[in-house]
């Protein structure tokens, strides 16, 4: 995997500098500076929850276990990695840095917080820190300055040849994870245990993946954001959710696939059917298409599909217009990803900021924009038998053209959701998770 990033990292880090230099000269700042983080303290206790490093800070270099350390962009001058390294033996100390990447920063170690702080430029300075505002670390106060964060993030919607190698690469590990998972399900296993099957193949601990992951069975299917992981096995197995990702040096993969049990048919052509049209909305990843415009193609196919099945009578048009495509699928069709699950810069209209409102009627969109090459986005239809929803549908008029007792029929499998993280390029798109699977 070095072999193939050291090489690509040399452009990451210019366009990463050039970038900042933009930044800076529009907020009228001197210096760039960007906290890894440290981690929350858990209330009235001496622990804390697990680290994560600051997507800014993981933007720069593949240094995910750093806490308290700090990136300084100067225009004209090295960039700075000031990296903390506690004399500590209550835990293990972070390793000092070494890779491909590390000729590229002039660093200096130090072993306290304050240490890290006295390297920083001064508050006397024109500095944007870009920083969680909490925990405030004295002497380096966060401003996050909005036109800064706005260029930064508006732009880091179109990734590198580096960033998107790792992409790559956290795609392989959740799909080999994936796939350990799909086989624990068909053994037997108990939600608890699928999802442990899963973290073994990840080699990853809880901490460690971009997401909690979702593991559902039967009815659980239903439950959007699905995390009980139930410790005992149904007694009838039906169908089985799950919608896991893994990280590369920070960066996310973010896969969802739904299996049925052995037998049963029909639930599996209802699957079939939706994974058929998924794979027709990946092929629509391309240069000037609206992402909204693609949501609401989905829920005209979707309807479609709902259609064939049997579930309702009504036109797709009239499914639509009328909110019964909502509640059958009722999140958005996918969002940006990449640092962060649900990436950054999804509704911004320009890198000077400003927001794409969503379209009426979809308020659970998590992207406006207009795909162009370098983004990455997730396409994740779904159908689902979600009781809470249904029911709203009942006192409606056209709740005669709704077949219930088909609906009826597929409420103990929950719902199915296929999601693919693909890349928008100057042709077709690219599939990083089909692509993943391919290779096992």
């Amino acid at each position: 995997m070095t072999d193939r990033l050291a090489p690509l990292y040399p452009q990451h880090m210019a366009t990463l500098r050039e970038r900042a230099d933009k930044a800076l000269a529009l907020g009228g700042f001197d210096h760039l500076v960007i906290a890894a983080g440290t981690p929350p303290g858990k209330f009235l206790d001496d622990q804390h929850y697990p680290f994560v490093a600051s997507p800014h800070f993981r933007h720069w270099l593949p240094l995910t276990d750093a806490p308290g350390s700090w990136i300084v962009h100067t225009p004209g001058r090295k960039t700075r990695l000031v990296f903390l390294q506690p004399h500590d033996y209550w835990h293990v100390a972070p390793e000092a840095p070494n890779g491909y990447w590390v000729e590229h920063f002039d660093i200096t170690v130090v072993r306290t917080a304050a240490e890290a702080v006295a390297q920083l430029p001064g508050a006397e300075t024109r500095r944007a820190v870009i920083a969680p505002e909490c925990p405030v670390v004295a002497g380096a106060e966060a401003n996050n300055p909005q036109a800064v964060v706005d260029y930064l993030h508006y732009h880091r919607s179109y990734k590198t040849p580096y960033e998107l190698e790792l992409m790559r690469q956290a795609s392989r590990i959740g799909a080999r994870a994936h796939r350990a998972a799909e086989q624990a399900f068909r053994d037997g296993a108990s939600e608890l245990g699928i999802h442990q099957a899963y973290l073994a193949a990840a080699g990853a601990i809880d901490a460690e993946l971009p997401y909690a992951s979702i593991v559902g069975l039967n009815e659980h299917g239903a439950v959007l954001h699905y995390t009980h992981f139930d410790r005992q096995p149904p007694t009838t197995s039906r169908s089985f959710l799950i919608d896991a990702g893994a990280s590369a040096a920070g960066y996310a993969s973010d896969i969802t696939r739904t299996y049925a049990a052995a037998g049963h048919t029909e639930f599996q052509a209802l699957i079939n059917s939706v994974e058929t049209a998924q794979l027709g909305f990946v092929a629509k990843v391309r240069t000037g298409q609206s992402y909204p415009e693609l949501h609401i193609h989905a829920h005209h196919v979707l309807a479609n599909v709902l259609r064939e099945h049997g579930l309702i009578r009504m036109s797709a048009e009239s499914a639509v217009a009328s909110g019964v495509t909502a509640a059958f699928f009722p999140h958005g069709l996918g969002h940006p990803i990449g640092l962060q699950v649900h990436d950054v810069a999804g509704f911004q209209q320009s890198e000077s900021g400003g927001s794409i409102p969503r379209p009426a009627g979809h308020p659970y969109l998590r992207m406006t924009r207009v795909l162009e090459p370098g983004m990455v986005v997730t396409i994740e239809p779904g159908l689902y038998f979600i009781d809470m929803l249904l029911d709203e549908l009942r006192d409606k008029p056209f709740a005669g053209d709704i077949d219930w007792n088909k609906v009826n029929v597929f409420r103990p499998y929950g719902g199915i959701r296929i999601e693919d993280d693909v890349m928008c390029t100057d042709g077709a798109p690219e599939n990083l998770t089909r692509d993943a699977f391919a290779l096992l």
